[in-house]
């Protein structure tokens, strides 16, 4: 889920980091380029540490130095078949989305479908039998990767449109143990003891 990376790229220091350490405004300037932004990689959450600077050259016409620096950062990157826990967000007639990061989508489920008492709030609920098992907002829930993909940034967006995603997670909670917590915290275990 979590990896480090190791990256190399040209950084520009302007002169009022200069104060400090190098180091630390390498540092500075590192978290203002690659944190909390989607590379082809994942999405970056952390400068881990600089593994060298070289460079120092000042530009003509420019009164900041540029370094080249190798770097490790640490980026959030999903694997397919990996479980993940996430709490609830929001649903629509697509399927179900969650707090994460970035938030998934777990397209309309196997057996689930909209609530048809309440077709308004777009509740889904899951039919098994005779039972239905609702999901909504109060479930923390697991499911299993099926794809990550990072669609190209649209060069124009209608203004009532969805806020762009650089990188996109699908899932699906179609398996045993997938879902609503709540739906598995009631199975115990099998033991070695209880077969016979």
């Amino acid at each position: 889920m979590f990896c480090l990376s190791e990256l190399e790229d040209r950084v520009r220091v302007h002169p009022s980091y200069l104060a400090a350490p190098l180091e630390d405004a390498i540092k500075e300037v590192l978290k203002e380029l690659f944190l909390d932004k989607v590379l082809s990689i994942g999405l970056c959450v952390s400068i881990y540490d600089i593994r060298s600077v070289q460079g120092g050259f000042v530009l003509p016409g420019d009164g900041a130095p540029t370094y080249k620096v190798r770097f490790r950062i640490v980026v959030f990157r999903p694997f397919v078949g990996e479980v993940i826990a996430a709490k609830f967000k929001e649903s629509d007639s697509n399927g179900l989305r969650y707090v994460y990061v970035p938030a998934p989508l777990i397209p309309t489920p196997n057996r689930c479908e909209p609530d048809p008492y309440n077709r308004n709030q777009m509740r889904w609920v899951w039919k098994y039998g005779d039972d239905e098992f609702i999901i909504d907002d109060s479930c923390q829930i697991k499911f299993r990767v099926e794809n990550i993909s990072y669609p190209p940034v649209p060069i124009e967006r209608a203004e009532d449109a969805k806020p762009f995603a650089p990188m996109v997670v699908t899932g699906t909670i179609d398996d045993d143990g997938l879902g609503p917590v709540s739906w598995w915290e009631a199975c115990a275990p099998i033991s070695d003891n209880d077969e016979d």
